[in-house]
């Protein structure tokens, strides 16, 4: 009903971060949590909250993330430019792409180079569209070229005229006309959507399901070694199976992905003013100090000692 949604236009967020201690994600109803893959970042979140509606801008950094969409949503998410793809639930691909999640839906992508993306979530869920139904997991389907830029063109258009839209009297009005736009538009993409044997295999349940039961047995365990036997038992499948669905999801070996882990766990301990920096690497299951103090360095751009002492400097 358009009268539940026509409040004023609030004038949009902008928030930037150039510190990966900082960098915090201020969008609603997603929960989401982040392995940066850079020492430097430069990122920028622009959010605007309309009603019964949010769109989001995200100019990204390299990162592995994880993300679930809060229950009674429904997010609509892709790519603001083109570049080095996504790799969002396995695949490698986002041009031409649009990707849908609701009610508590999740997913996982290795970003390996600055992008930008845009996401709109509507509040409540949106189920009399006609657009693709999901279940546990996000789905990704491919849109004609035409409706992404569509798509684009218009997020672009929304949040460069709701600040000054905001001033006006008949904001409350202008607001519903956004979030029918929104609404046209992403039904043109979805409208536009053609199979596709990738986009077929990145909705397909089996090997997601087997890489979040291997998330949900890390998440309680990563400060401590874990071997890929044991990890496997606990999933109830054998290490080849779970190194294919680490590798399809993560880009990287169970190996590499576990250590980047263990090395954000130590930084973010370090920043909490753990009372020693060796005690903590033995801890997350570094033996091999020098070896560990290279790899910090390298991930990081400063040493272990210096992060520690800037945290009790603050």
């Amino acid at each position: 009903m358009i009268s539940d949604f026509s409040a004023a236009i609030a004038a949009p967020k902008i928030l930037r971060f150039d510190d990966i201690d900082a960098f915090r994600s201020s969008v609603r109803h997603l929960d989401v949590d982040f392995t940066p893959l850079a020492a430097r970042i430069s990122a920028e979140q622009i959010i605007l909250n309309l009603p019964g509606c949010d769109v989001n801008y995200t100019k990204s950094f390299p990162r592995i993330i994880d993300v679930q969409l809060g229950p009674g949503s429904t997010a609509v998410g892709f790519s603001m430019d083109d570049g080095v793809p996504i790799r969002f639930n396995g695949i490698e691909r986002d041009r031409s792409a649009i990707v849908i999640g609701s009610g508590g839906a999740t997913y996982s992508a290795v970003e390996s180079t600055p992008r930008q993306y845009a996401s709109i979530v509507f509040t409540p869920e949106i189920e009399d569209r006609g657009w693709p139904r999901t279940d546990l997991g996000f789905k990704i389907f491919e849109t004609s070229q035409s409706a992404q830029n569509l798509l684009r063109k218009l997020v672009m258009q929304v949040l460069s005229v709701s600040s000054e839209l905001a001033q006006t009297s008949e904001a409350a009005g202008v607001s519903v006309a956004i979030r029918e736009s929104l609404l046209a538009a992403i039904d043109n993409a979805f409208a536009d959507v053609v199979t596709a044997n990738w986009a077929t295999r990145a909705n397909s349940t089996g090997q997601f399901k087997i890489f979040r039961d291997i998330q949900a047995a890390l998440s309680g365990d990563v400060a401590r070694p874990i071997y890929s036997r044991e990890l496997a038992r606990q999933v109830g499948v054998s290490v080849r199976t779970m190194h294919d669905a680490v590798q399809r999801y993560r880009g990287m070996s169970l190996h590499r992905y576990l250590r980047l882990r263990r090395l954000w766990l130590v930084r973010q301990r370090l920043l909490a003013g753990t009372p020693s920096v060796k005690a903590c690497a033995l801890a997350c299951g570094f033996w091999h100090l020098s070896e560990f103090s290279r790899s910090y360095r390298s991930q990081f751009g400063e040493s272990p000692s210096e992060t520690l002492a800037r945290a009790r400097q603050g």
